[in-house]
Formats: C-alpha cells, sequence, structure tokens
C-alpha cells in the first residue's frame, strides 16, 4: 500500500473539496478498518474534514472469466464493464451506461436506473476476502449491508447484449444537468420523486453562493463554479427542512457527505 494526494476539487464529479492523503490499498494487503473506502467520487461529498480516506488500486480494476462467472474486480469502471459486455455480447450490463464510478460504488449502494440494479444480475461479492452469495447480503432500494469492503463481484453470464436497451437508458440523460454534480442528492421516497418534492417547496433553481438546486432536475445539486462545502450543505439541510414541514417526510440523502 501506497499514500496518495488527491485533489478533491477536481477529482470529485461535484468538483468540492481540497487536496487529501488517500492510502491507496494493493493486491494483498490487509485492508484497513479505520478508514472509509471511495471509489471514483461520484457521489461524494467532502468536506474540509474527512475522515481518514483509502482507495482500491488498479490491481482491483479486472474483468475475467473465471469458475463459470465473469469476475470484476470492485476498482473497474463501470464504462468499461460495458464496453466489455457490448465486445463479447453479454446481456445484463446495459443500464450500467447510466451510472459513472465504479463497480465498488454501485455495490455498496445497490446502484441501478429505473427496474435495473445490480443486486439483480450478481452472484456473489467478495468481501473482506471471502466470497458471500447475494442472498446472504441484505439489501434493496438503493442500499446493500456488505459488513466489510468489496473487492470483486461474480456475475452469471448469458448472451444477448441489447444496444436498443442502452441506447433507450441513455435517454435518460436527457433530464440530468451538464454541471458539476454528485448525481442524485437524495434517494426517491417510497411512491414519491425526490426532485417533485424539491420543486414543490420552492427549491427548484435555488442557489446559495456558487451551489443551486439545478434548474434542469431539482434533485441534482450543481456547482457553477466556486461551490463550497459549506454551501453544498446548507442547501441539502433547507431541503430536508422544508420537505419535512410540507409533507412530514423524511429524506435520505443518496449523497455521501464526508
Amino acid at each position: 500500500m501506497y499514500t496518495k494526494t488527491i485533489d478533491f476539487s477536481k477529482y470529485s464529479s461535484i468538483k468540492v473539496g481540497q487536496p487529501t492523503e488517500v492510502l491507496m490499498i494493493e493486491k494483498g494487503d490487509t485492508i484497513p478498518t479505520d478508514r472509509y473506502l471511495i471509489g471514483g467520487a461520484y457521489n461524494l461529498l467532502v468536506s474540509p474534514t474527512p475522515p481518514p480516506l483509502m482507495m482500491l488500486s488498479k490491481d482491483f480494476a479486472y474483468i475475467e472469466e473465471k469458475e463459470g462467472f465473469l469476475e470484476i474486480g470492485a476498482a473497474m469502471p463501470t464504462g468499461r464493464i460495458v464496453s466489455y459486455a457490448k465486445k463479447n455480447n453479454i446481456a445484463g450490463f446495459e443500464f450500467c451506461s447510466k451510472l459513472p464510478g465504479t463497480l465498488g460504488g454501485m455495490l455498496a449502494m445497490n446502484a441501478g436506473v429505473k427496474a435495473y440494479e445490480i443486486f439483480n444480475i450478481l452472484h456473489s461479492i467478495e468481501i473482506s476476502g471471502k466470497w458471500i452469495p447475494k442472498k446472504n447480503i441484505e439489501h434493496g432500494y438503493r442500499f446493500a449491508k456488505l459488513n466489510g469492503i468489496a473487492t470483486a463481484a461474480r456475475f452469471e453470464t448469458k448472451e444477448g447484449f441489447s444496444q436498443e436497451l442502452l441506447d433507450s437508458l441513455l435517454k435518460l440523460r436527457s433530464n440530468q444537468p451538464h454541471d458539476p454534480s454528485a448525481g442524485s442528492a437524495f434517494k426517491n421516497p417510497e411512491g414519491d420523486a425526490a426532485g417533485r418534492l424539491i420543486e414543490a417547496v420552492g427549491l427548484k433553481g435555488f442557489r446559495k453562493g456558487d451551489m443551486q438546486w439545478s434548474h434542469v432536475h431539482a434533485n441534482f445539486l450543481v456547482n457553477l463554479g466556486e461551490g463550497t462545502f459549506e454551501d453544498a450543505k446548507y442547501l441539502i439541510d433547507l431541503a430536508k427542512e422544508k420537505i419535512f414541514e410540507k409533507f412530514h417526510i423524511v429524506m435520505q440523502e443518496e449523497i455521501k457527505i464526508l
């Protein structure tokens, strides 16, 4: 293992943060239990005082057919997974094209698009060196209780990559802002949509400093240039407060605040 300084104002998708020392984990290392694991930083909001951080190195960015399964390392970027599936005519991974980041991040939050989510196609996850079947992992809408660090996952494969499905899922991006963001800020409450609720309390387009609830999709917190952690946190807390006051709904962040 080794340390690497990462500037989160450039590395994170929301472009908020500062240069921070991150411990890089290599194959064969004993993974620390006192650090927070990050991936591609696509759903992170990093504070000025984050906890100790670590990241899986490129050792964990691989795809191989092994023991009858497709095994993918947790540091593998989703775009490369989709490319592999397309090249090898493997069905089931089309929805990953809509989701930035790495496989590890997808596993940790059971990421998905509409009815498609990673646990639907999953067989097992390597957690802290042991292969755990999907059925033994508690999971649901945008959450998974891994109880350890995921380093790889296995999938049963079937033929039939669908370009039509890929294209239809990519079209969903048309209602997402192009400004830097960390994706959806809140999980959708059951039977409702976070974006609708934010708009209903008058916050769509509301701005503090250079952070703003997007005009394009209200559930996206965007950075218009020089956005800060403090302004982002203010807008998140304001939305939670106003939605609870009006609808008695407790909003849950999808974005990870460190």
